[in-house]
């Protein structure tokens, strides 16, 4: 019963990835256990239930969890109450974060009914702490095992030749009298066909594409979405309904056409969930599981054909101000910028490629763009108090998901989404967003910037990264001084704007959104 007034969180979670069925109480006897421990409790009046059933206590990325985060910041929280330690969470660093640090700071009473813990906000028994730890490690060490066993039962079965993915790639689907096994899925085998008798043709990606795209053939994430699968684009644009450069790339490039079965192309960490792609070497390919829909013959062509069809790069094209910076804010796609009557504007990527039937133009002139980003800077600069605080907070901060990482953590949060800007950028040129020139650029400056946050990570330990007197302002380019002096900036600069802007987004009627780099705006 949630009122207006404080009350008591009463937290229960439940998942089975990370062992709990062997281990822990039902989600309904979880809550008997709470209402029956508050009985003796008189100062308890007021309470709500906070349920994550299924979610992994690996990760906080839970709906309620969050849930609860937010009331404790709206001050409606006195006190939470858990089953056990492991109900709270089992990613041992960030649990004993929130024990530690985010419920003393927000005044939080926190109870864990099994393992005898009533920590209030005031307790400074340190001995009590060393035992919360102690637990939370061993609450750690129990899905990472699982998770291990799994892996390797699932390893098993990859070098056995069995199928275990959730989907099958687009032109199989899994036998009904046995999932781990490939059949050929007839409707989606002849476009699969199609594709590779074009391309040998010598028709391009882009134009195949189009042309399926006339023919209303359904994608492959919209076919199996048809098909009654509950299927999820795990691609940058997961709301992509059309056929790509990058689809027909990837059916091209899949040696899963030949009858071999190919997996383990990527790993999943246990607490981040993060999914990163393997090297070739580790991937685990057994050939002849399946019936093949490309003879090998054919593909080996194609893929030579793919080696030899690799644009030069052109030193000639110059990196325009806002490549790889601003998307469609509908699709998601770059837009592209082109020339009509000696003007340049930008039009969304997707609807210049693909037609009016993806997008639409969301047309605005380069000149336009320019000056709604002048004017936002400026009032930015003006509403911010310190300006030394904000560029070395740009400097050494993340997003809100990693404002409760320890410095190091700070660094290779920042390296992983460098790495993810990289294969963003991988993309925008396989679309033909932006040049070669344009893509050895944003590449050249990640890699100098993973360098330096890898050589930064050798003085964390020495160094602490909350001191502000850590940043060298005496190196920064001429146009941040340039900042720092006047407090304002005269117009757009390259360095400025991938070092502070994050994404624009243009919306129609030329309605501009900017998406900073910095958490506290």
């Amino acid at each position: 019963m949630k009122n207006s007034k404080k009350y008591w969180a009463l937290y229960v979670r439940l998942s089975h990835d990370d062992g709990d069925k062997t281990e822990s109480l039902s989600i309904s006897n979880q809550k008997l256990k709470l209402l029956s421990f508050i009985k003796n409790m008189p100062e308890i009046t007021d309470y709500n239930f906070y349920v994550d059933d299924g979610f992994s206590g690996t990760t906080f990325e839970r709906p309620d969890f969050k849930k609860l985060i937010h009331d404790i910041h709206c001050g409606l929280i006195i006190g939470i109450i858990v089953k056990d330690l492991s109900r709270l969470g089992r990613n041992s660093p960030k649990t004993s974060y929130f024990i530690h640090d985010f419920f003393p700071s927000n005044k939080i009473r926190f109870i864990a009914i099994d393992d005898n813990i009533d920590k209030d906000f005031f307790d400074f028994d340190t001995s009590n702490d060393m035992i919360i730890d102690i637990k939370n490690m061993f609450n750690g060490f129990y899905p990472r095992d699982i998770s291990n066993k799994v892996r390797s039962t699932l390893r098993a079965k990859q070098a056995d030749g069995q199928f275990i993915g959730a989907f099958a790639c687009y032109g199989y689907k899994k036998s009904p009298k046995n999932h781990n096994k490939l059949i050929i899925d007839n409707d989606a085998a002849e476009v699969v066909k199609q594709i590779y008798a074009l391309y040998i043709s010598g028709v391009g990606q882009n134009t195949i594409a189009k042309l399926l795209n006339a023919s209303s053939i359904p994608c492959p994430s919209e076919y199996k979405k048809l098909q009654g699968l509950n299927y999820k684009n795990g691609n940058r644009l997961n709301y992509t309904t059309y056929w790509t450069y990058s689809s027909i790339r990837h059916i091209l490039k899949n040696e899963m056409y030949t009858g071999c079965m190919v997996q383990n192309k990527s790993f999943r960490t246990l607490c981040s969930k993060t999914v990163s792609a393997l090297p070739k070497d580790k991937w685990i390919i057994v050939p002849d599981t399946h019936e093949p829909i490309i003879d090998k013959q054919t593909f080996d062509r194609v893929q030579l054909l793919l080696s030899n069809n690799i644009r030069q790069p052109s030193l000639k094209k110059n990196i325009h101000l806002l490549a790889g910076i601003i998307k469609c804010g509908d699709c998601g796609r770059a837009m592209v910028k082109i020339s009509r009557n000696n003007k340049s504007v930008f039009v969304c990527g997707s609807y210049n490629r693909y037609g009016k039937n993806t997008c639409s133009s969301h047309r605005i002139s380069e000149s336009t763009i320019l000056r709604f980003i002048t004017n936002d800077f400026n009032k930015l600069l003006k509403e911010t108090d310190n300006l030394e605080h904000f560029l070395y907070k740009e400097c050494t901060s993340v997003n809100n998901s990693s404002h409760n990482l320890k410095p190091d953590e700070h660094i290779h949060f920042k390296i992983n989404r460098l790495e993810q800007k990289k294969r963003s950028y991988n993309e925008d040129l396989n679309e033909n967003l932006i040049s070669e020139n344009e893509y050895d650029n944003f590449i050249r400056r990640c890699n100098l910037q993973i360098s330096a946050l890898k050589k930064q990570l050798d003085k964390t330990s020495h160094k602490k990264t909350d001191n502000i007197s850590s940043f060298d302002f005496g190196n920064t380019p001429a146009v941040i001084s340039e900042m720092l002096k006047n407090n304002e900036i005269s117009k757009p600069d390259r360095i400025i704007l991938t070092q502070m802007v994050n994404c624009i987004y243009i919306y129609e009627n030329n309605t501009v959104k900017i998406v900073y780099n910095v958490d506290h705006l």
